[in-house]
């Protein structure tokens, strides 16, 4: 996935030279091709990222096209502020990449683990959030945000778990989910969005469950959760952010408005991470990985 990224993001630099990348001194073994082939549309601007962000709006005001990228507990965390007033507030074209989101930096601890973002990001204004959860996603929400010539948030978490998706995603509808599995009416239906679709993909496969992926978290159209939620008996929300303000909120959000129906939020519980480790350690601490996982959506199932 972050190939795909990358990838994307030399794309873009070649077809426009009005974009460009702004990176916290981070991510260089990441940009190599990006510094060979877009050399004069790369800034470091250094262990500095509130000052990074105010330099996107400053770029973007004058007509640039910025990707900022940071590690998401940083981008968009420590920066909410200048995301809030300096490029949301004026409806600047940055797109923010934040990378690493949930327990990816796990044996770094708590200063840099991500389980908050989406919540920051989906309060403020005018940002669309998206969360990939592969390559192909990926590849389509790169071009989403471009497309966009707004303020955008971009969640990537655990790159490689592997495909979701068979092919390659055309595009991406604004606040669209997008259905991975069939599966039983009778029984509940998984929405999942970023690093979790893989694992509600395979749970799927063996309880036999509907799976969709939701790559645009905000905005989420009403219309799309409604339909997973008629043609369901429940609906299960999977994310590695916290179960409060982000997909599991936003699905309940929706159903109590305008389709009532059961929904199990499956996230990180409201408190921080008690050891540091592995990410597969942090995910069993949190009740994230397959086996809990599993284990709570059997329990949902009437």
């Amino acid at each position: 996935m972050r190939d795909a990224f990358s990838n994307a993001l030399v794309r873009l630099a070649l077809a426009d030279p009005k974009v460009l990348l702004l990176t916290g001194d981070h991510g260089y073994a990441l940009f190599d091709e990006f510094r060979k082939r877009c050399p004069d549309q790369y800034i470091n601007a250094g262990i500095a990222e509130q000052n990074m962000v105010g330099m996107a709006a400053g770029l973007a005001r004058v007509g640039f096209r910025p990707f900022v990228y940071g590690l998401a507990a940083f981008v968009p965390i420590r920066t909410v502020e200048q995301i809030k007033l300096d490029i949301a507030h004026d409806d600047l074209p940055v797109v923010l990449l934040g990378d690493g989101a949930g327990f990816v930096y796990s044996h770094l601890g708590t200063s840099h683990q991500s389980t908050e973002d989406i919540a920051c990001t989906r309060a403020i204004p005018g940002l669309e959030v998206l969360s990939p959860a592969d390559r192909f996603e990926m590849t389509a929400s790169m071009d989403y945000a471009y497309a966009a010539n707004g303020p955008v948030y971009l969640r990537m978490g655990k790159s490689d778990r592997g495909d979701v998706h068979a092919a390659p995603i055309t595009t991406l509808r604004a606040g669209g989910l997008v259905q991975v599995r069939e599966g039983r009416a009778d029984r509940p239906g998984l929405i999942a969005t970023g690093s979790m679709v893989r694992a509600a993909a395979d749970i799927a496969q063996e309880l036999d469950l509907a799976v969709w992926s939701a790559p645009v978290l905000k905005p989420l159209l009403a219309e799309d959760v409604c339909t997973a939620a008629r043609a369901t008996s429940g609906l299960v929300t999977l994310e590695e952010h916290s179960v409060l303000g982000g997909l599991g909120a936003a699905v309940a959000e929706i159903t109590s408005e305008h389709q009532p129906t059961r929904v199990l939020r499956i996230g990180v519980p409201d408190r921080f991470s008690e050891h540091c480790g592995t990410h597969a350690y942090l995910l069993r601490e949190h009740g994230l990985d397959t086996d809990s996982v599993r284990a709570k959506v059997q329990g949902f199932i009437r």
